[in-house]
């Protein structure tokens, strides 16, 4: 089955990328222009994180030529699963910047979260509970922004009532959650298979934004990830969140990044409506919505909160803005929810960003992670681009 890579709105947007290169054994920077994958891998950019330091990389886009590497239906032709390493295929539209996540940056999503620990990673719990703090707060978690007069009294309520959670604070109180997501080099991108620790019995996919950061903290471009999600494991502990969402394939982005120009920017950003769609070997499938407009945390301020006096990032970063997606639809057992099986295909995309897919696989089967910084240093240097 081939899958599409851009939506009509996507398809008019300044994209920029990585690709492996069977021609050079190592990635190149592409730009998509007319259906194409256009090579403008250069001394001046070498990198992708390179290039998003250029004082105007939309500009330096534009300006950049070079061969033609593949087209988008060659590389949709090719499909989904294990990269060939023989054949062009999109890698994730990041390199030396740091991966950054932020947490329960919505305040629905954060009862989500409340309930996981609650029910300390057991989905037979999850339900009961998840009745109680509906009933407890009803609506109030409507445009409630964190940080606020009225996110401090809904906290205080659910305390109140015994629910305190670690997650109240970082969901509505003034200091966000940011954590790293995957190291340097790690994640992968459109096509490729996504992990899953095979500890876990119980998981979802989190479509997000992705925003790219250079290393000044200027926000340069968007691309979508999925912050695939252990939620027994954080369930049981906060304190495994680095079990929970660092694995072997457990990040990906993509398709590419569209770099910010005035046909898109930071406020498209805030209104973007994310569909998830999960289908399954088995029949089931699973449609989830996520919109930028309900989160509680501006992401400028996310950016702020990630960057500056307190902490630098020489080569940029890439930050997750969290999401309002929380699936509590059953696959199999009633109260049991959603879980993810082996095979598993899923669908991020967002009007003007693509379409980010991937196949679910245990991060014990999925391709090793062995292209590191050593070894991308030593490639580029190999075609003297350093």
């Amino acid at each position: 089955m081939s899958y599409a890579l851009l939506d009509s709105a996507a398809a008019g947007g300044l994209l920029v990328g990585r690709a492996w290169n069977p021609g050079v054994q190592g990635p190149s920077i592409v730009v998509v222009r007319d259906g194409q994958l256009v090579d403008i891998t250069s001394k001046a950019a070498p990198t992708l994180s390179a290039l998003l330091e250029q004082a105007d990389p939309a500009a330096f886009v534009r300006a950049a030529g070079g061969p033609v590497l593949t087209t988008l239906d060659e590389i949709a032709a090719v499909g989904i699963g294990t990269p060939d390493p023989s054949l062009v295929h999109l890698l994730a539209p990041a390199d030396l910047q740091a991966i950054k996540a932020c947490g329960v940056t919505f305040a629905q999503s954060m009862i989500e979260r409340v309930i996981e620990e609650k029910a300390a990673g057991n989905p037979d719990r999850a339900a009961a509970i998840r009745e109680r703090v509906s009933t407890l707060i009803g609506g109030s978690l409507n445009n409630l922004k964190a940080g606020s007069a009225e996110a401090a009294k809904v906290k205080q309520a659910l305390i109140d009532e015994g629910m305190w959670s670690q997650y109240l604070e970082v969901g509505i109180g003034p200091d966000a959650e940011v954590f790293t997501k995957s190291p340097v080099l790690a994640s992968v991108g459109w096509g490729a298979d996504v992990g899953l620790h095979p500890i876990s019995t119980w998981n979802n996919p989190e479509p997000e934004i992705v925003l790219a950061v250079n290393s000044g903290g200027e926000i340069k471009g968007a691309t979508l990830g999925n912050d695939v999600n252990l939620r027994d494991v954080e369930g049981r502990s906060a304190l495994l969140l680095g079990k929970a969402k660092d694995n072997n394939a457990s990040c990906s982005i993509g398709p590419f990044i569209r770099l910010f120009d005035e046909s898109y920017g930071l406020d498209e950003v805030r209104r973007a409506e994310l569909d998830l769609k999960v289908t399954g070997a088995d029949g089931f499938v699973l449609h989830g919505k996520s919109s930028m407009s309900k989160i509680s945390r501006d992401p400028s301020d996310l950016v702020k909160q990630t960057c500056g006096a307190h902490h630098q990032y020489p080569d940029g970063f890439m930050l997750f803005l969290g999401t309002l997606f929380a699936p509590t639809q059953d696959r199999d057992a009633p109260n049991q929810g959603f879980t993810h099986k082996i095979g598993d295909v899923v669908e991020i995309s967002s009007m003007g960003l693509g379409s980010l897919v991937n196949t679910v696989r245990l991060s014990t089967e999925c391709s090793s992670w062995t292209f590191g910084i050593t070894a991308l240093m030593a490639n580029l240097a190999k075609r003297d681009l350093l």
